[in-house]
């Protein structure tokens, strides 16, 4: 489900299924043209895209954090925060999705992050699927990042 989907009365009933969160990370630094922007957040859909479908009723896709930069430190630590901020709320997994490759400073928090090798890379429905249900199967033993 997408975070537009819930509503204020729905989420009591619904937050008991829904334990894992999505966040989509466009990877913008601000340089882009237009078109680039469009692009980059397009490419992070295409690899969003499938996990939606797959495990619709089991997730939420919170709002896209675009601007990163170029990995910056205060970016990455921003986004922690929204990691730790989304598991107060009861989110046991978290997972980011990024359509490029992300080049971070620091470590993200997530529990899982998945991402092209490559910027030319194209998102494997059954194969980054796996990784949601291996971290959902045995978390300590999925990997963090996914490449």
């Amino acid at each position: 489900m997408k975070f537009n989907e819930i509503g204020e009365e729905s989420w009591p009933n619904l937050q008991t299924y829904l334990d894992t969160c999505f966040i989509p990370l466009s990877g913008l630094t601000g340089e882009e043209s237009p078109w680039e922007a469009t692009e980059k957040i397009a490419r992070t859909g295409d690899w969003l895209a499938p996990l939606e479908q797959a495990f619709r009723g089991r997730t939420v896709t919170m709002p896209a954090f675009h601007y990163n930069g170029n990995g910056e430190a205060s970016r990455t630590g921003d986004i922690n925060e929204l990691i730790q901020n989304w598991r107060r709320l009861g989110f046991r997994y978290i997972v980011i999705i990024s359509g490029q490759p992300l080049r971070m400073d620091e470590t993200l928090e997530a529990d899982l992050i998945v991402q092209p090798a490559s910027d030319d890379e194209l998102p494997e429905a059954d194969v980054i699927g796996k990784l949601v249900t291996e971290l959902w199967r045995n978390p300590s033993a999925a990997p963090r990042s996914v490449v």
